[in-house]
Parts: structure tokens; C-alpha cells; sequence
């Protein structure tokens, strides 16, 4: 018989608002405490033993996932100035290769054919810009973040992190020539680094103490390492506030947005005068949030702007861009049955994405040649339909301002994710590229479908399934993973992947429940999941699993749940309140000791964080809110389903002594619980694919035996 690790308890005390509370474990933050590192490994050690009887089902979805894969292949090219950037990907590589070729002249807006010879060999003329694998060599971890070519093609910066701390090295590259890497190396960045449109500057930003990304610099490219040379160009003190900076389409303007969970502000610079001083659009509102957008209409410039102010599912309105606090024309007004989540400009058209009934939503216009806003209004744009009940549709990869077409993705929990191109006059749509599946599958087994739970409160919550039809027989109980995650606005939208194949192959039915506090339908279905609201979040998700007991889709036994990060904590608070009507859950990444992290300051993402959970270190009634709810601080004596908490040594979003925490206290109440840290990622897990797909393999096999799937051998 294994016998799980025990955490030696050293109590800590925390106090606040007259309440003290006793933490056992807080010991367990300091991972540079060899003893913590051998409680890690050692938890490692238990996880692996108690789950060996798994390892062969463990390399058969592996393989399932490897084979169902074509691991030499080549994305879609899109066009940036004179060339077709894509990045390929060659088998037994764990990164991409990122590349470009020459377009064939200036009216070339056709993608060159991705046959055979172009997915093993790359285009005509093809370019190396960045191998990752070669960059990755000698590292554990390795993960590109900024990847910019400057305006004329001759200039390449990247940024990396080998360490999954979310904090990049900038290199610049020549293009020409023998490739040579310039003396320019910046350390310690955040995401988000470009040229400015001349090529000769590079804008990045910097983080304080508490890793929020704070403060923009300039860098003259040439001028060395010696960042005390870079020009300090905007610094936000708030620190409820991350800072970013960016580019226009047009490349007219570079920008610099500032934002908290619930207000933004956005400052623009000529980009012809990269030295210059950016100044505000709209002054900053308690409460008001705004993207900017830049735009070309009657040889004037015009900024189209998305807001939430007196709008709470936003409107779109166009302002003179040398006057941006001046008048408004609203193009776009607000709809409460209309989420508008975002506006691309282009010198001939524009593209809406709103959400619209659960479901994102696509729609374009063109430029009038004579207008004076901006925009047409609503009453000249038309939707891009598809047939399919589920599915997601987005704006992507969409560089070029007079490109004539428009790049779209698109895809469903039964539809491989698609690449199309819109042609705005014709009205068009054109596939580029499907991903591929190889092997054994056949579209037409599987279904998708939409279900409605009824929370405790009356509200109607949607649930997503998907099944193989040959499989699953609906109002006959099936094993089923029910998915969740209810924060920050995000919204869990149906889609495809290879790895879930081999959960639906084995007759699993996976479902997403769009519980409150995601995005699903609008601005209120997210307030209605946060602060005060919060536990509407955990009880929605509840009802959906009973919902899907109650209507024969599963049984409480053949049941998983599965969330991370934020889902981790609903996982964390679901296992409390309804431990029951699981089998299993599996959290990954979990933020399931919400309490001891949002009352420190000092901790990363924390401040920040008030505007979404409330600020329990100075409003008691939000302490003792969340501390009802903190997964961490309400496990008590039941019937625990078996749980999986998977996390990484080197997050900073949410920090592993999180899950070991909640472990170490499961345990006390004889939970079966396992804990499995990467030691070498960051938040999103292991780098490199195939380390990927095993350790994806790793969860699904755990999955499967926890439904029922697969027999167990234990």
C-alpha cells in the first residue's frame, strides 16, 4: 500500500479584519527551501507510483494524438510588406520554424499552395528568420515571446523565456546579408516588444517588484545592452494598471494602453516622430474601458473607438483623430442583447466582432470612398454566417492595411479549426487550410449540441456537448468530463482539438458548462460571476452537473470536472460544495488559495487582481466573502471525489505552494489527492509539443480511469 507524502506542518499565523487564521503550510512558498523542492519531488514520486498502472494507456493517447497529428507541416502565409511570413514544423522537432518568402509582386494577395513539397521544404525562396529548436537547444523550458520585422524586412527582433517566468530576452537580428545578431540584448522584459515603423527604435516594457508590466522604454537598435541608455517613455504608478505598447494597422500611430480589470486608457504618438510624445485619447474613468482604433475616411484621420461608458455591452463610435475628445459619432449604438468585443480597421473596410446569443459573431463593411466618421453604421453591415449550431469564428492574423481580403478563423467542437479568407467586395469566403487529422476520423459520428441548466437563482445556464453519435446514446448515462473556468470575461467558446479525439473514442462525452463570470452572453453575465457575486460562478457550474445527471447524460460515478487557473479554483470550490456528484476532479494550475494571495501586495498579478475578486486586505465584507468560498479554507470531513492537481514550479500567475497547499489540507480529511508539479514551466505548462502531448496524455489517461473508460488496475 503507497502512503502519500506528508507535509511537516510549521503553523504561520494571518490576521485581518479581527480574524485570525492558522496556515499550516505557507512554508511551502519558498521554493528555494530544499526542503519544499523535496516535498515537490517527493509528491512527483507518489503521483508517478499511483499512477503507473495508467502508463500504458498513457503512450496509447500519446500515440493517438501523435498520429492523429501531420507534424511536418506549414501555416497558412500571411503577407506583411514584401514577403509571406509563416512558421513550419518538421516531426521529431519539438518548436516551430519561423520563415518568410518573397511575394511575387505588389498585387500578389494570393496565398502561395500549401501541397507536399511546400509543407516538407517550405515556399520558394524561403527565409529562416528564427528556429526555435535551435534556440531552444540546452534549455528545459523554452518559449518565444515578442517576433517583429521592422517595415522594410531588414531587421528581426525576438524575445524568449527559458526559465516560464513570463520574463523575455530581446535580441535583434540582421536579415540581410549573413544574419548577424546585433550587440542589442534587454533582459527582463515583458511581452509585447516592436520596431517602430522606421526600424531604427524598438519600444518594450518592464515590470516592478510585483512582475506587473509598468513602465515603456525606447531603444535605439545598435546602441548595445546598456539599457541605461534606452529613454524611459511612459510609467504607470497605479498598480491596479498593466501597460502595453503597440502599432496601428495603418502604422500611423504607435500606442500605449494602460488597463485594469474595469478601466483603460490609451495614449497615441505619430509613429513618423518615434521620439516624440504620446498623448492621451481619452483621460482615464473609474469604470470605463475603450480600444482604439485608427482609420482613413474622407483623407482624413479618424479613430474608431469600442467603450463601455453609459454602454455596459459596449458601442462603437468615431472621433477626429487630432481631436479625440472632441464630438462622437456613434456608428455602432449600444444593443443590451449585443456584446461588442472589438472593431479591425482597414484602409477599405472594417470588421465587427460582437457576441451574439452565446455565440461570437463576424461582421463587415466597406469604406464608403466619401464619408467623413469613419464607418458606415450598422444599417451597411452585414454578418458572415455559418451553418453549424456550435461553433467560434474570429478575426486573425490580419497585418496589411490594404489587403482586400479579410482573414478569418473559424472552427466547432466537430470542425477541425479552419483558416478562411473574406473577399469584402465580393462577399466571398475562400478555405485556405483545415487543420489536418490523419488517420481514422470520420466528422459525421460526432455531435454537438446545446443544453440549458437552471441555476439556483432561475438563471438559465448554457452547457456545450460534444459525443460520437455510434457511441453515445443521449438519456443513456456515459462517462463525461464536464469543463469549466467563469473568470475575467473569458469565454469558453467551442472548438476543436486532437487530443480531446481520444476521450470521445472511447465513448466520453465532453461538455462546457458557460457558467457566470465568463464572457458567453455579455457584460452582465460576467458581472454577475465576480466580487460579491462570485459563488453564482461555483453554483452554476453544480447545476449544470446535475442538470447532465438528471437528463440521463451521466451518472454521478462516470462524472469529471476539469478547470485551470481560474477554472481551478471553481474546481476547488466545487469539490466542496458538491463533492458527490464527481467522480473526479482534475485541476490544473488551480488558484485554490484565492484568500492568503489576494491579501498580499507584494505578490504578483495581486492589485490588479482587486478589480476582478474585491479587496479583502481593506473591506471586511469582501474578506469574509471569499474566505467562505476559498477552496483552501472550507475543505472539511466528507466524501472527496478523487482529485488531480497538476502545477508549475515556476508560475507566476498562479505560484504552485497554491495546489500544494490544498493537497496537504485534503489529505488531513482523507481525500485521495495527488499532486503533480512541472519543474521546469510556467503557466501554460510544459514547452516544447510532444512534452506537450504527454503531458496532456498524463490527464486525459487519469480522466478516463476516473469516469470509467478504462479499467483500472490499481
Amino acid at each position: 500500500m503507497l502512503t502519500p507524502p506528508v507535509a511537516p506542518k510549521k503553523p504561520t499565523e494571518r490576521s485581518h479584519h479581527g480574524d485570525t487564521v492558522i496556515d499550516d503550510y505557507e512554508w511551502l512558498r519558498d521554493k528555494e527551501d530544499p526542503a519544499v523542492v523535496a516535498h515537490l519531488t517527493e509528491e512527483n514520486a507518489y503521483t508517478n507510483a499511483r499512477t503507473e498502472h495508467l502508463a500504458v494507456l498513457r503512450e496509447q493517447i500519446f500515440d493517438e494524438i501523435k498520429s492523429r497529428t501531420r507534424e511536418t507541416d506549414l501555416s497558412v502565409p500571411v503577407r506583411e510588406g514584401d514577403w509571406w511570413y509563416y512558421t513550419r514544423t518538421v516531426e521529431g522537432k519539438q518548436y516551430g520554424i519561423h520563415c518568410r518568402a518573397p511575394i511575387a509582386g505588389a498585387d500578389d494577395w494570393e496565398p502561395p499552395a500549401l501541397n507536399e513539397h511546400a509543407q516538407r521544404h517550405g515556399l520558394p525562396g524561403e527565409q529562416v528568420l528564427l528556429d526555435d529548436n535551435a534556440e531552444a537547444e540546452g534549455h528545459e523550458f523554452y518559449a518565444l515571446g515578442s517576433f517583429d520585422v521592422s517595415s522594410d524586412g531588414t531587421r528581426l527582433l525576438y524575445a524568449v523565456d527559458t526559465e516560464g517566468d513570463e520574463r523575455y530576452t530581446i535580441r535583434v537580428r540582421s536579415l540581410a546579408g549573413d544574419g548577424a545578431e546585433y550587440p542589442d540584448e534587454i533582459a527582463g522584459t515583458a511581452a509585447g516588444a516592436l520596431f517602430d515603423p522606421s526600424g531604427e527604435h524598438l519600444f518594450y516594457t518592464t515590470v516592478d517588484d510585483a512582475w506587473r508590466p509598468d513602465t515603456v522604454w525606447r531603444h535605439r537598435v545598435g546602441q548595445g545592452p546598456d539599457g541605461e541608455a534606452d529613454v524611459r517613455v511612459f510609467h504607470d504608478p497605479d498598480e491596479r494598471y498593466w501597460i502595453g505598447v503597440g502599432l496601428t494597422r495603418s502604422r500611423r500611430f504607435l500606442v500605449i494602453e494602460a488597463g485594469s480589470s474595469i478601466t483603460s486608457e490609451a495614449w497615441l504618438l505619430p509613429a513618423e516622430d518615434p521620439t516624440g510624445t504620446f498623448t492621451v485619447v481619452w483621460p482615464r474613468e473609474e469604470g470605463v474601458e475603450y480600444d482604439v482604433e485608427h482609420v482613413v475616411a474622407g483623407g482624413r484621420d479618424r479613430l474608431l473607438i469600442v467603450h463601455n461608458r453609459d454602454a455596459i455591452n459596449f458601442e462603437l463610435v468615431s472621433v477626429a483623430a487630432d481631436d479625440p475628445q472632441g464630438p462622437q459619432r456613434v456608428l455602432l449604438p449600444h444593443n443590451p442583447a449585443v456584446r461588442i468585443e472589438g472593431v479591425d480597421a482597414f484602409r477599405d473596410f472594417v470588421a465587427v466582432e460582437y457576441r451574439r446569443d452565446g455565440m461570437t459573431r463576424v461582421a463587415v463593411a466597406c469604406i464608403p470612398e466619401k464619408t467623413d466618421d469613419g464607418a458606415p453604421g450598422d444599417d451597411t453591415l452585414h454578418e458572415l454566417h455559418f451553418d453549424e449550431e456550435l461553433f467560434t469564428v474570429g478575426v486573425g492574423g490580419n497585418p496589411e492595411w490594404t489587403q482586400p481580403f479579410l482573414r478569418l478563423g473559424y472552427g466547432s467542437f466537430v470542425t477541425p479549426s479552419s483558416v478562411y479568407d473574406y473577399d469584402v467586395r465580393t462577399r466571398s469566403l475562400t478555405l485556405r487550410k483545415q487543420q489536418p487529422v490523419l488517420g481514422e476520423f470520420e466528422p459525421e459520428l460526432f455531435e454537438q449540441r446545446r443544453e440549458w441548466a437552471v441555476a439556483e437563482d432561475g438563471t438559465r445556464i448554457p452547457i456545450s456537448l460534444v459525443y460520437r453519435s455510434d457511441l453515445v446514446t443521449p438519456g443513456e448515462p456515459a462517462p463525461l468530463v464536464l469543463y469549466g473556468y467563469g473568470s475575467y470575461e473569458a469565454s469558453m467558446d467551442p472548438s476543436f482539438g486532437i487530443p480531446r479525439l481520444s476521450l470521445l473514442d472511447r465513448g466520453v462525452v465532453f461538455a462546457i458548462a458557460h457558467v457566470r463570470g465568463g464572457g458567453e452572453l455579455g457584460r452582465l453575465w460576467y458581472e454577475n460571476g465576480k466580487k460579491l457575486h462570485k459563488k453564482n460562478t461555483f453554483t452554476d457550474f453544480v447545476a449544470a452537473g446535475k442538470h447532465l445527471i438528471d437528463q440521463g447524460w451521466t451518472s454521478p460515478d462516470r462524472m469529471a470536472a476539469q478547470g485551470g487557473s481560474a477554472g481551478g479554483l471553481l474546481m476547488g470550490a466545487v469539490a466542496n460544495l458538491a463533492p458527490r456528484i464527481f467522480a473526479g476532479i482534475l485541476a490544473e494550475v488551480p488558484f485554490v488559495d484565492p484568500l492568503t494571495s489576494i491579501l498580499d501586495p507584494s505578490l504578483p498579478l495581486t492589485v490588479i487582481e482587486w478589480d476582478e475578486w474585491g479587496d479583502p486586505l481593506h473591506d471586511e465584507d469582501v474578506y469574509y466573502y471569499m474566505k467562505s468560498y476559498s477552496p483552501v479554507e472550507n475543505i472539511h470531513h466528507t466524501t472527496y471525489p478523487r482529485i488531480l492537481a497538476v502545477t508549475s514550479l515556476n508560475d507566476t500567475r498562479v505560484l504552485y505552494v497554491e495546489p500544494a497547499k490544498w493537497v496537504a489540507k485534503l489529505r488531513e480529511v482523507g481525500a485521495d489527492a495527488l499532486l503533480k508539479t512541472e519543474m521546469a514551466a510556467g503557466h501554460g505548462g510544459v514547452s516544447g509539443r510532444y512534452a506537450a502531448w504527454r503531458e496532456r496524455a498524463f490527464s486525459l489517461a487519469w480522466l478516463l480511469d476516473v469516469v470509467g473508460a478504462h479499467p483500472s488496475y490499481e
